[in-house]
């Protein structure tokens, strides 16, 4: 008998998941075994809580979801008459391998829902029909290859595609007017591609043709200028003789040309240095030279249901500086129009070029989600970046936590309100995985300064999915995936990063302890959160010892406060093979109950300003 036979289910007589995924890793090329945690004794998922028991799958239902094969190696055959046999496949990626030829017909596996296949070297024209009958197809990524000829019409008709990427390809002609729903296409690097949106027009034949007349048409604006110019000054030197040796000497300040003085350049970081110092930073202040320099410098805005506004409105809004943190500096500013908007300056962006820049800034634009502090939009300049977003009217979560009676309104958490603050959280991270699957380490930057609170104390991620951007050496310095224990070891962020801090956040949420191995630089620190609390947890005191003392006494709450603190600790697992998912951290503290009418304060009246922040 078959090693796999225990995985086959012969009422339906087809492979079982195991059996198609071995057979498709027979079809492929690569050195080394990068899946050598496929095994035939195995089975691929763990139906009880959706964790996978091989690596570079996704599993949902306790069924294969996804394949995530990227940067493997892999060349060969993208054999999906194999793969079809997955009946809940939805997703797969390869970015970054080897993978030669045409690309596959994707409509063998007509319910998926994205497709990764970018920085690879898939080559020739792309024939339309591999996609007829792919309606669930949303997101379709092909940049990075050699593909050629016109783009295939049947993009713009498939009716859920939002999200074409297919930058750096050769592809030429005019982009199908069908593609206009499709969400921010990334079209750069195809020269031969013309029409809109692209500044490029496909009709140079008739633009060179009718360039003759245009500049006959010039010659003559201009001369009527010249003569209108003429007139005026004769005029004026009849009316005023005096005036003539002005302005031929050039010796009047008010009649000195601008261009004529060395002036500085004006740009957005002359404004944000002076709004650093508390001094006012109005291009309405500057003289006209300085005041077209700082409009050819473009916002790019990444939402279409909000007013537009451009940078000079910015610079000139009445700003205050929030505060400064590992990337730079953060802005209050109150446009004139109304609006109120956070503007972060940012350093250390440098890891890509311009164009890939542009792009994982149009993906941050496509999110969204009430726990995820949404871009609004960006500023590109080699030195630094500006990144706006809305404004939340209230602190961060470090603030409620860790700072001073005055600083948070002379309010403190309750258990109600730290349950649903990190239920919230963990959802704004389970969306980020979901949406960005590419992405070692979706979040990357999570701490309880990047928590912000809304008035209803809903929790609002930000500073999230920057590491794809952020140079490698101050990444490695300074943001808190790079305090996770796996980084010691490997030296490498994995998928279950995030859920280490995650589990560091839920432990500073119930303790009310700031985790000291985030503070400092690198990954050297050893005083660890997780350690003391598995210490206080061991000894002979109350095992409410180890929450907040200004998390208000509770009563029939402990079992529920403590499951949660237990969860935190789970997520805090050094072996990150034992450590949870990220699905399954968060099934299992939306699990976790306030206790409803068992639970109830009891250390004493509550203030009102109590009482309106934790009504449901």
């Amino acid at each position: 008998m078959s090693s796999l036979a225990f995985f086959t289910n012969p009422s339906e007589g087809r492979l079982s998941e195991a059996e198609v995924l071995l057979k498709f890793r027979q079809s492929l090329n690569f050195d080394g075994n990068p899946l050598s945690s496929w095994d035939s004794n195995v089975p691929p998922c763990i139906k009880a809580n959706n964790k996978p028991n091989w690596s570079n799958i996704f599993c949902e239902s306790g069924m294969v979801y996804g394949l995530n094969l990227e940067n493997l190696g892999l060349s060969g055959t993208i054999d999906l008459d194999i793969l079809k046999d997955l009946p809940n496949l939805r997703t797969i990626s390869v970015l970054d391998n080897k993978f030669e030829g045409s690309l596959p017909p994707l409509n063998k596996l007509p319910a998926l829902k994205s497709a990764y296949f970018s920085n690879n070297k898939f080559s020739g024209p792309i024939d339309g029909k591999i996609f007829e009958g792919m309606n669930s197809l949303k997101k379709l990524h092909i940049a990075n290859n050699k593909f050629t000829g016109q783009l295939p019409l049947i993009f713009g008709d498939l009716p859920n595609l939002r999200e074409l990427n297919i930058q750096n390809n050769k592809f030429e002609g005019q982009i199908p007017a069908s593609y206009s729903h499709l969400y921010f296409p990334a079209y750069d690097g195809n020269d031969g591609l013309c029409g809109p949106p692209l500044p490029r027009s496909c009709n140079k034949e008739k633009e060179e043709s009718s360039s003759g007349w245009k500049i006959a048409l010039v010659v003559v604006v201009i001369v009527a200028v010249i003569c209108i110019i003429v007139v005026v000054l004769v005029t004026r030197r009849k009316k005023n003789p005096q005036q003539d040796t002005v302005v031929q000497g050039g010796t009047s300040s008010s009649s000195a040309s601008p261009a004529s003085h060395d002036q500085k350049k004006v740009l957005p970081s002359d404004h944000l240095n002076k709004m650093e110092q508390g001094q006012a930073a109005s291009p309405d202040r500057s003289n006209d030279g300085k005041r077209a320099e700082v409009a050819g410098q473009k916002l790019l805005f990444l939402k279409n249901d909000i007013e537009k506004f451009d940078l000079p409105d910015l610079l000139k809004a009445s700003a205050e500086v929030l505060g400064s943190g590992v990337f730079g500096s953060t802005y209050k500013a109150a446009l004139s129009t109304g609006p109120v908007m956070v503007v972060k300056r940012f350093r250390h962006m440098n890891k890509i070029g311009k164009e890939d820049f542009h792009e994982h800034m149009r993906r941050l634009g496509r999110l969204s989600h009430k726990n995820l502090l949404p871009v609004i939009a960006f500023y590109y300049r080699k030195e630094e970046k500006l990144l706006v977003f809305e404004y939340v009217n209230n602190v961060s979560l470090a603030v409620y936590l860790h700072g001073n009676s005055k600083s948070r309104g002379n309010q403190s958490l309750d258990w109600p309100t730290r349950l649903k603050i990190v239920k919230g959280v963990s959802k704004g991270i389970l969306y980020l995985y979901n949406e960005l699957p590419s992405l070692t380490s979706p979040h990357g930057h999570l701490k309880s300064s990047n928590v912000l609170l809304t008035e209803t104390f809903e929790p609002v991620l930000t500073d999230y999915a920057l590491l794809p951007v952020v140079n490698a050496e101050h990444a490695h310095e300074h943001m808190i995936s790079y305090k996770a224990p796996e980084l010691k070891q490997t030296g490498k962020v994995n998928r279950k990063t995030d859920v280490w801090t995650l589990g560091m956040l839920i432990l500073e949420i119930m303790t009310g302890k700031f985790p000291s191995n985030l503070l400092g630089k690198g990954t050297q620190d050893t005083d660890d959160l997780a350690t003391w609390v598995h210490s206080v947890l061991g000894q002979d005191s109350s095992e409410t010892e180890v929450f907040d003392k200004e998390m208000k006494e509770t009563k029939d709450c402990e079992a529920e406060m403590m499951k949660l603190l237990k969860i935190g600790l789970s997520c805090c697992e050094v072996d990150v093979e034992k450590r949870w998912d990220i699905k399954e951290a968060v099934e299992r503290i939306e699990e976790v109950k306030e206790k409803g009418d068992f639970c109830s304060t009891v250390a004493g009246a509550t203030t009102e300003a109590d009482n309106m922040h934790t009504s449901r």
